[in-house]
């Protein structure tokens, strides 16, 4: 998972894709933090991407760097711990001004069951379980 982390850390942005009923949505992210040795990602509870999320946990996200491109898929599902949301938030104090661990807001989810397939034109494609 480390390679997966890394890669998506230097992309500094990934896009996360939800679905909407049955219509796809996209958009950018940027937190990607490593707590209790699981991959988690970051919004706030009023955003669409959550409602999506928890209607449907399955999501895919995809970034794209030096000719190198990686997919992550899998489930998403809610840490509603503070220690969570806080890890979160100590690995993103830019967001602070934003978010708190105890607005009632900030949420934190952690893929289950993943696979991160990095890929490039040149090379054979590597797959990464976690």
């Amino acid at each position: 998972m480390d390679k997966v982390v890394d890669f998506l850390k230097s992309a500094e942005v990934y896009y996360l894709a939800t679905v909407d009923g049955d219509q796809p949505r996209v958009r950018p992210f940027g937190t990607v933090n490593v707590f209790e040795g699981k991959l988690y990602i970051q919004t706030g509870k009023v955003k669409d991407v959550s409602k999506q999320l928890h209607a449907n946990p399955k999501a895919e996200i995809c970034a794209f760097m030096d000719g190198k491109w990686i997919r992550v898929s899998g489930e998403l599902v809610e840490d509603d711990r503070r220690e969570a949301r806080e890890s979160m938030l100590n690995a993103y104090p830019n967001l602070r001004g934003m978010y708190s661990e105890d607005d009632g807001n900030t949420e934190v989810f952690y893929f289950k069951d993943a696979v991160a397939v990095i890929s490039s034109f040149t090379s054979a494609p590597e797959t990464i379980s976690f």
